[in-house]
Order: structure tokens, then sequence, then C-alpha cells
């Protein structure tokens, strides 16, 4: 059983990244924000029967850490990616300046 929810929680995590990726891309609050944070849950429950766990309490903060873990590593990517490609826009934009 416990093998059971660490893969189940671990597949709750990866399932979430880029759900938190996509995420980050909207305003706070707003309707497609609110479907990033929540389409994922269908599945959640999809794995928690697959992997037999069904719905003991023991089991939900492992879960719930897993999903909104999986949440702000997405978002927490999102935003190094977004600040590393700015970085490189402006270095070429310098080296394209400095030609002329």
């Amino acid at each position: 059983m416990e093998l059971n929810l660490i893969l189940a929680a671990m597949a709750t995590y990866v399932l979430n990244l880029p759900f938190g990726y996509v995420r980050q891309g909207f305003k706070k609050f707003s309707v497609m924000w609110f479907v990033a944070i929540h389409a994922p849950i269908p599945f959640v429950v999809l794995f928690r029967h697959l992997f037999g766990l069904g719905f003991e309490l023991y089991t939900y903060p492992i879960m719930v850490s897993a999903f909104f873990l999986g949440q702000f590593t997405g978002k927490k990517a999102r935003i190094y990616l977004d600040n590393r490609r700015v970085i490189e826009d402006v270095e070429i934009y310098d080296t394209k300046k400095d030609r002329n």
C-alpha cells in the first residue's frame, strides 16, 4: 500500500508540473488560472483508483502535498525560463547593437 501511495504521489506531482507552468502565464484568479489548478483533479482521483488507494485519511496529506508541490515547481520553472529568455534576448540585442 505504501508503494502505491508513493507511485500515485509521484504521478500526481508529474501531472501537475505542466499545469503549474501554464497557470503562471495567466492573471491570478482569472478563469483560466482556476482551470489550470482544477483540471488535474479528476486525474488525481483516477490515480487513487488505479493504484488502489481509496480515500483513507492518511493518504490526503501526501497526495495534496504532491499536487501543490507539482503546481509550485511548474510555476517556478516558468518564472526561471521566462527570465532566462529575457536575459538571452538582451544579450542578443546587445551584440547586434555592438556590430553597427
